[in-house]
């Protein structure tokens, strides 16, 4: 079985012109010119007594003049060489014979054809511009009609309804929308209850591709005609005709390939409708939840304050609480100050993700800032030994250094909650071209699979199910900081196992600093 793409388009117009609805159009049309000189014969042979033959030529040349009005081109020529015939037999002398008795009548003869000839042609070409002007006028209301209608679409179903519409009344053709799922397979768009039988995925995959094609195989034949937008195609329109007494799909070829844009500047339309639409409900519910993020921490952070100091003042009050009560105490403050850092952490996150933390940006050497933050966290690293490797030649970077220190506090934190009791975490920081790379790795788990973007996010935790202690903000809030230093935070996987967080810097330009031992030197001298 023969499919064929474009080009077949004129071997269906070839055919077309010798269809079965042409020919019998075309012979009934013959038939009437015929009948019409006919009737002209027989209302003129009564008059023959009363006129002159000259007012009897007028006769025919207006039968002539009617055909070609109603007819066309071809019938008005059959009946210009018929009338001269009927004229000739049944007018003028000798009288039902076509010999010519009197030589002036050839030239009447000649007058009369030539001047029928030319009427009925020009005639006929008036009556084709004619339907041509009021056939493009039509289509062109009709394809007004439908660009307003596709301007109001809101669904790609509606789309399909109005172009089904259309190609119902303009070309008496049937046709499907042919769009994209998730997958890239193309599904038909029908508002109605089941997808067009008469389509071919083939083909259509061929015109998504961006090539016109026809399939001439089928029981009646079927054009593709690719979605081309302004970005990419998006789809596939396929046509085919309803029947024997349709037009060939060639002679609203323009229209169809017009129509294709239309449909396609619609279907892309709604596809970035629906971007902005996410987009806008993802705005909103992001603000949503910073709200409700500020609100409850500050809330809870007055209580877990008061919560915290309670615990305190039993520890050390007078008298000595017993061992039992003195423990319960210590685990009540511990658990305290655990929420009251969660509590921090959503209050910081939702400042990050509102933006209204300003940085106040110094120029300082990275190694202060990794030291106080193993200092904060010197009890819970008592069972993981730090290594620092800082290059040599690191310079002065211009950063935040509360924020900062929050970052390196919950890389550590974290690399501590997820490694084994005495396995090292490690601190390296590398110059990279325009950026410091600093690197927090340890000797966990490592990073789940497929998920070294997502714990990012906020809320989002490495093991869902894990027992260990946390909201999954820590990450987030590392990753808005960075990014607000202009920086970057990625993660990834160790290859004899654990995991590494590494964030970048930029390195900037940092200010000259002049060594005190020359300038001790210098005053010595």
């Amino acid at each position: 079985m023969e499919k064929t793409l474009k080009a077949p388009l004129d071997g269906a117009r070839q055919n077309a012109l010798i269809s079965p609805r042409n020919v019998g159009s075309s012979l009934r049309s013959y038939c009437v010119a015929l009948l019409v000189c006919a009737m002209t014969t027989a209302i003129a042979a009564p008059l023959s007594e009363y006129f002159d033959l000259a007012n009897i030529v007028m006769l025919f040349l207006l039968a002539v003049v009617l055909v070609a009005v109603r007819l066309g081109r071809g019938p008005a020529v059959l009946a210009a060489f018929l009338s001269v015939a009927l004229f000739d037999f049944f007018f003028v002398p000798p009288r039902w014979s076509f010999a010519v008795g009197d030589a002036q009548y050839l030239l009447t003869f000649g007058v009369m054809l030539a001047v029928a000839l030319i009427i009925g042609q020009l005639t006929a070409g008036l009556k084709r511009q004619a339907e041509l002007a009021s056939t493009r006028e039509q289509r062109t209301r009709a394809r007004y009609e439908m660009a307003r209608e596709l301007a109001g679409a809101l669904t790609n179903a509606q789309v399909a309804e109005i172009l089904r519409r259309f190609l119902h009344v303009v070309a008496g053709a049937d046709g499907a929308l042919l769009l994209p799922d998730a997958h890239g397979e193309l599904l038909a768009v029908v508002p109605g209850d089941a997808a067009p039988r008469w389509t071919e995925p083939r083909m259509a995959r061929t015109a998504f591709g961006g090539t016109e094609c026809t399939d001439l195989d089928a029981l009646h034949p079927v054009c593709y005609f690719p979605l081309m937008a302004p970005t990419r195609v998006r789809g596939v329109m396929a046509v085919v005709t309803r029947g024997e007494g349709s037009a060939p799909l060639y002679e609203h070829h323009e229209v169809l390939e017009t129509v294709a844009s239309l449909v396609a500047i619609a279907v892309e339309r709604l596809h970035y409708v629906g971007v902005a639409n996410d987009a806008q409900v993802q705005m909103v519910s992001e603000r949503l939840r910073s709200s409700i993020l500020s609100a409850v921490s500050h809330d809870l952070r007055t209580p877990l304050t008061a919560l915290v100091g309670l615990a305190d003042s039993l520890a050390v009050g007078r008298p000595p609480l017993p061992a039992q009560q003195r423990e319960t105490a210590a685990a009540l403050r511990d658990q305290a100050i655990r929420l009251s850092g969660m509590v921090g952490n959503l209050l910081d996150m939702a400042r990050l993700s509102a933006g209204e933390v300003r940085l106040r940006r110094e120029w300082q050497p990275l190694e202060e800032v990794i030291g106080s933050s193993i200092k904060l966290l010197e009890k819970r690293l008592l069972d993981h030994p730090v290594t620092v490797n800082l290059a040599a030649n690191l310079p002065l970077l211009e950063f935040d250094a509360v924020l900062i220190e929050r970052v390196f506090c919950n890389l550590i934190e974290n690399a501590a909650k997820y490694s084994p009791l005495g396995s090292p975490i490690e601190i390296t920081a590398r110059i990279l071209d325009t950026l410091v790379e600093i690197s927090v790795c340890d000797r966990g788990p490592g990073i789940p699979a497929g998920r070294a973007q997502d714990i990012f996010g906020m809320f989002v935790r490495g093991d869902r199910e894990s027992a260990t202690p946390g909201v999954g903000l820590g990450l987030a809030i590392c990753r808005a900081i960075v990014e607000a230093h202009a920086g970057s935070i990625a993660a990834q996987d160790r290859p004899d196992g654990g995991a590494c967080f590494a964030f970048t810097l930029p390195a900037g330009n940092p200010p000259v600093v002049e060594a005190e031992a020359s300038t001790a030197g210098d005053r010595h001298e």
